[in-house]
């Protein structure tokens, strides 16, 4: 089996077996040791399709149920792997160097999002069910990482305190107009006229998620201050004191972030203040997994900061504040997957067995991003004048504080 060369090289820790389709038990690691996982292979293509590139087909083949996990959970198996695969890509390699190598050229192709391909990007992602969503995430739907103040709150808790942890960043003011980009199901964009009493105009590509946001901020009263528009950021006109993303700019691809921050600068006025949210590469610049790049978010791709900086830079909108936030990401996705879990004879229902596989797979596979892998959170404040904002953090956890106090 070509695949035991390779996992003899990577496992050195944890125990793990292997039993291919023709019934041979390989065993790989420490004897014993936690973690501990024993998997079997039922197509015997999988010999070398996982050899030559694993981080696309053991996915799949847990899809197709041809990856079966014999003991332990899937949980314990992505840990034991992610674990190993943390040590091995610290250590220098010439496979390493030459993968790096082709690293820009890569990430131009996989991340072609252009005005109108973008929106086909998201559909297959975005555009399922809502029903499907409503199985796993919070009771506002909020679609990106929760603020763990303490590793033990709920997610409903924790999401809440991450609508609070931005809205005090922005400083915002009775009147102000605010553009959310990417809106997601309206809860940001809510929760800031609500809260601040400013006017905000979500910006979203998925046509099920305007339909829910419109909905949802008129039963609450408030279609005179939110609005919800079906448009990619790059066609967005007017003017606006704050413009905010969670979760955006991990569908934007490399060579549109200048275009992107560009027509941000052009949307804000003369005072105006930004923040994104997304998710970061803490290693630096790298490629998507050809697993999620097919079948969870077609041309996304988590930058690192490095990639985001320059063009700020560049295009004169001056970063005020940067956080990174470290394993909430990894925090939200269990509560995710633990909710899934429960609600997953419901999930089927609503599409197959396979689906369900494949949801949770995306699910723990993120969470171990996080856990291990150099993946993480930034929020990115900037502004396009220097004197517009407070000299001192303090102006934001004094808001936060009395809003969580009252």
């Amino acid at each position: 089996m070509l695949w035991a060369y390779l996992l003899r090289h990577l496992v050195k820790s944890g125990d793990l077996s292997v039993i291919d389709a023709g019934g041979k038990r390989h065993s790989f690691g420490v004897a014993g040791q936690k973690p501990k996982s024993a998997i079997r292979l039922t197509d015997k293509s999988l010999h070398h399709k996982l050899f030559f590139n694993p981080e696309f087909h053991i996915g799949e083949a847990y899809m197709n149920d041809t990856l079966v996990i014999e003991e332990g959970s899937l949980d314990g198996f992505m840990t034991l792997i992610a674990t190993n695969l943390a040590v091995w890509e610290k250590q220098p390699s010439a496979l390493k160097k030459f993968a790096d190598a082709f690293t820009p050229v890569l990430q131009r192709l996989q991340q072609y999002n252009p005005v109108g391909r973008a929106a086909k990007n998201v559909a297959p992602h975005y555009d399922i069910s809502d029903k499907l969503y409503e199985l796993f995430l919070d009771k506002e739907m909020i679609y990106s990482c929760a603020y763990y103040a303490d590793p033990a709150n709920g997610l409903d808790l924790a999401q809440q305190d991450k609508l609070r942890h931005l809205a005090a960043k922005l400083r915002l003011e009775p009147g102000m107009k605010v553009l959310d980009v990417g809106c997601g199901w309206g809860a940001l964009a809510i929760y800031l006229a609500k809260e601040t009493g400013a006017e905000v105009t979500g910006v979203t590509l998925s046509g099920e998620q305007q339909k829910w946001a419109a909905a949802r901020a008129e039963k609450e009263g408030l279609q005179d201050k939110v609005r919800f528009i079906l448009k990619d950021i790059r066609e967005v006109e007017g003017t606006f004191d704050r413009i905010v993303s969670v979760g955006m700019l991990e569908h934007v691809g490399v060579g549109f972030y200048k275009q992107v921050f560009e027509k941000v600068r052009d949307l804000l006025g003369d005072k105006g203040v930004g923040l994104f949210h997304f998710i970061g590469s803490l290693d630096g610049p790298c490629t998507t997994n050809p697993w999620l790049r097919k079948y969870i978010f077609p041309g996304g791709y988590s930058p690192a900061l490095s990639e985001i900086a320059p063009v700020l830079e560049k295009t004169r909108l001056f970063m005020t504040d940067i956080e990174v936030l470290r394993l909430h990401y990894a925090y939200t996705l269990r509560d995710w997957h633990d909710r899934f879990q429960q609600n997953r004879a419901k999930a089927a229902a609503l599409y197959d067995e396979r689906f369900c596989r494949m949801w949770e797979f995306y699910l723990k596979m993120a969470e171990m991003e996080f856990l291990y892998l150099g993946t993480g959170v930034y929020q990115v404040q900037f502004a396009k004048d220097l004197h517009t904002l407070p000299l001192t953090r303090d102006y934001m956890t004094d808001w936060e504080r009395r809003r969580k106090a009252a």
